[in-house]
């Protein structure tokens, strides 16, 4: 068996340490991939200083890390999608509650990954490319396909004109980009905020209009422009963008909710270690009092709202959905492209908590990508 190293987390808020890690054979209904790239996520960067609060059930030591592509080295008994040396994307679930397995995360050199949530990609494709896609479109794809948020069509490579349009708060960002392209993907138009140097980067990936987010009136102006429309709903991403799709969501016509992929306060400055109970205390206040206050809103405007867990896909029809029956095909026609793009912070597990703290400080439609 070939030789494993992992990013370990050995406790909970513990520091990031390296070393080696058992390579883990497949499951039934598992691939393992070799992996050459990863992308960090701030879901990554919050289970090693909130893990004990927001996963409780991690059972430690534990290798976090979502987002990976590599080559495939092993196939379990019932897989035919995949064979030894095709080049894949994975979203690698260890985190998850139904998963909890050290061995599905992707911050490591072999990684075991559900068959069903692996996509091949093609030749042109670079790995760094296709490392930034897996929990960027698996949290959109939970937002816009499970039937308890907004049960829109299933995209297709010959997608049918609904006439309605879906609002994407945030469309710039990871989630918000593969948002977009699902959405036109489905046959729905897309209505979007960015800031304005991203305007021509979201309107190519197909969005219909953009809007400046940092307006003072970008509520009413976005109200005013789908006033006449019917609407498919909204996906409100970053901070204080649940309000506004409330607002808009509210005034419209059409499926009145919002479904919340950026939660109502955050916990980034919050410390794995000296100062925590200093900065956690009022973050928590925060949340409680921001989901309050949306309750609240959403209550009064006849809006219906629920957070996007971006893992659930992996239990329900939208995983194939996406990584069997539409991302394989629609990468290989370049229907569907890796957005935003990656910029890689090295090469080595040893880069990715560098690669988690510069995103900490914030990036603008681009992805972090560690090579290995």
């Amino acid at each position: 068996m070939p030789q494993n190293t992992a990013l370990w987390l050995n406790a909970k808020r513990a520091p990031f340490t390296i070393g080696p890690a058992p390579t883990t054979a497949p499951r039934a209904d598992e691939i393992v991939v070799r992996v050459r790239a990863v992308a960090v996520n701030p879901f990554d960067r919050v289970i090693q200083t909130m893990g004990d609060i927001i996963t409780p059930w991690i059972t430690y030591p534990f290798v976090t890390g979502s987002d990976l592509a590599g080559e495939v080295v092993e196939i379990g008994s019932l897989v035919t999608r995949f064979r030894v040396g095709d080049r894949v994307l994975g979203y690698a679930a260890g985190a998850d509650k139904r998963r909890n397995r050290a061995a599905e995360g992707a911050f490591q050199t072999y990684v075991v990954v559900l068959a069903h949530m692996a996509a091949p990609i093609p030749d042109a494709m670079a790995f760094e490319e296709a490392a930034i896609l897996p929990l960027g479109i698996s949290t959109a794809a939970c937002a816009l396909f499970q039937k308890d948020f907004l049960a829109m069509n299933a995209p297709s490579a010959t997608p049918v004109r609904t006439g309605k349009t879906l609002l994407v708060w945030g469309g710039s960002t990871s989630v918000g980009s593969n948002a977009i392209q699902l959405a036109v993907a489905s046959g729905y138009d897309v209505v979007t905020t960015a800031s304005p140097r991203n305007f021509a980067y979201v309107e190519k990936l197909g969005a219909r209009e953009a809007f400046d987010y940092r307006s003072k009136t970008v509520t009413a102006d976005i109200i005013r422009a789908l006033r006449r429309e019917t609407l498919a709903g909204a996906l409100a991403i970053g901070a204080g963008s649940a309000a506004s799709c409330i607002d808009i969501v509210g005034a419209c016509t059409g499926n009145r909710f919002v479904a919340l992929a950026t939660p109502a306060a955050s916990f980034d400055d919050v410390p794995a270690g000296r100062g925590r109970l200093l900065r956690l205390a009022p973050a928590a206040a925060r949340m409680i009092a921001g989901n309050i206050r949306l309750a609240l809103k959403a209550r009064l405007r006849g809006v219906r709202t629920k957070f996007v867990w971006g893992s659930d896909l992996i239990a329900n029809e939208v995983g194939p959905m996406i990584f069997e029956a539409f991302l394989p095909t629609a990468l290989a026609q370049a229907r569907f492209v890796a957005a935003p793009r990656p910029t890689v912070v090295g090469s080595g597990l040893a880069r990715i908590p560098e690669a988690l703290e510069r995103q900490r400080l914030g990036v603008s439609a681009a992805k972090l990508v560690v090579t290995l």
